[in-house]
């Protein structure tokens, strides 16, 4: 799924580097526009993770309220996962899977319909999500990490989540939205 079309992409950031450190952009509207960038930018954040082993997700916010997501990793690494929740999609509750990193240099762009979550896998990480729409609290929704049907294979054992992101229902056997 990364890479094909109308799903995740992992894009380079291609920072430039001397003798002094580095400069990497993190947003560019036009070089986004050639993966599917749907618009402006509604919202910039922030997360920052203790432990490696938390894990954070499967978060996305149901429409009129879908957003588009560029998930950057400025410290640390992380195990970044995107799940197609789209309703006729053929991937529908395939998932697609990287690594980010600060040292990596790329970026996991995700389109409108996909739920994300991420394993840190380094304590001390910080991750920037640029966001196509807003935040609507009555509109958010989540799926499972360890829902059967997804089947993701984290690389670390759970150490942390939250009470929320363990507490969606799980999707049934004939692949139903909770």
């Amino acid at each position: 799924m990364p890479g094909t079309a109308g799903g995740p992409m992992l894009v380079a950031r291609s920072p430039r580097v001397d003798d002094r450190g580095a400069f990497a952009r993190i947003f560019c509207a036009e070089a986004l526009s050639a993966v599917g960038w749907p618009g402006p930018v509604a919202q910039i954040n922030h997360s920052q993770t203790r432990k490696a082993g938390t894990l954070r997700g499967l978060h996305f916010q149901r429409a009129p309220h879908a957003e588009a997501k560029l998930v950057i990793c400025i410290r640390g690494s992380v195990f970044d996962v995107a799940v197609d929740i789209r309703e006729n999609s053929p991937t529908r509750y395939q998932h697609a899977a990287a690594e980010l990193s600060a040292e990596a240099g790329t970026a996991l762009y995700l389109p409108e319909g996909f739920a994300h979550g991420f394993q840190a896998l380094s304590d001390d990480v910080e991750l920037i999500y640029v966001h196509s729409a807003a935040y609507a609290p009555d509109h958010e929704s989540g799926l499972r990490a360890d829902d059967p049907v997804l089947a993701i294979a984290w690389p670390l054992p759970v150490t942390g989540i939250s009470e929320r992101d363990g507490s969606h229902p799980l999707l049934d056997t004939a692949g139903e939205k909770p």
